[in-house]
């Protein structure tokens, strides 16, 4: 392939080093899968995104994204942070603050608010659906809450895409203290086919409602730095049980703090029950790929 456009930048955060990392191609056109699957791979970042033109007349643009070893459907960061570069490159232009994505999963529109360094991002994400309501003592999650102080909400699991357990707990200074047992989040995910489990609490912080952990424990475990997937998830559990945070539907999020960075993921519920997950970004390398 030719030289090509290709950006990194920090999604959910407004400085550099606080978010969660992505790769843009902006143009992936005449790139095949194994192409895409091996540049993915050699970026070692969560998700690479590739941009395609729309196959559709509704839609700006197509994305396929890719983590590093395989191509995922949907994830809420690298949908937020494809449309910001597109934006800040002027290679799409918002009608009435709306964009629409082509991906795996279908046509999703995302929302823009804002111009320049104050600009936002919000997709609305794919409907998240109540899978299991269980009990911490559940043999599957038993050894994975061990320790643990719960909340009020009972565990869950959710599928809004990718499938996520989520457990409340009893406070902000229990989730930012707490150590995953990566063994047993792993055979947690193994067990369930989720991506592990994503605890959360209420917090009293001036800038945010809740904080917020994504253990993933399948195929490889790791912390996500800032999952605006898992986070949609967490809104529809949230909205289900008449449980949100904040005021008219909306909530801010802090995750990452415990690995090195300090996300705020924006999420809103709106009048119909859709969740959009978004905030802002920062381009970090402007540069070319030569693969």
């Amino acid at each position: 392939m030719p030289a090509c456009p290709y950006v990194q930048l920090d999604v959910f955060a407004d400085r550099s080093g606080a978010g969660n990392p992505l790769a843009v191609v902006p143009d992936a056109t005449g790139l095949n899968d194994a192409t895409m699957q091996a540049i993915a791979r050699w970026t070692r970042l969560p998700e690479t995104t590739f941009v395609f033109p729309s196959p559709t007349a509704t839609a700006d643009y197509a994305v396929r994204i890719f983590s590093p070893r395989r191509e995922v459907p949907f994830a809420g960061h690298p949908s937020v942070g494809t449309a910001y570069v597109l934006l800040d490159r002027g290679l799409v232009t918002a009608r009435e603050g709306k964009l629409v994505q082509s991906c795996a999963v279908g046509e999703l529109p995302l929302r823009v608010d804002g111009e320049g360094g104050r600009r936002t991002v919000a997709v609305r994400t794919p409907r998240a659906r109540v899978v299991e309501v269980a009990d911490a003592a559940d043999a599957r999650l038993r050894a994975a809450l061990a320790g643990l102080a719960l909340g009020a909400l009972p565990p869950v699991l959710m599928d809004g895409g990718r499938r996520w357990w989520l457990a409340e707990l009893r406070d902000e200074a229990e989730l930012r203290s707490a150590t995953p047992d990566w063994a047993a989040v792993g055979a947690l995910a193994e067990a369930t086919g989720s991506m592990g489990l994503c605890v959360f609490a209420r917090s009293d912080d001036p800038v945010y409602h809740l904080a917020v952990r994504a253990w993933v424990g399948s195929p490889a475990p790791f912390e996500d730095v800032a999952s605006g997937a898992a986070n949609a998830t967490l809104a529809a559990w949230l909205s289900d049980r008449g449980a949100l945070p904040g005021e008219g539907g909306f909530y801010r999020i802090s995750q990452g703090r415990e690995v090195g960075h300090d996300a705020i993921i924006e999420l809103r519920v709106d009048a119909d029950g859709e969740v959009w997950s978004g905030g802002r970004a920062r381009i970090i390398v402007n540069g070319t790929i030569d693969w």
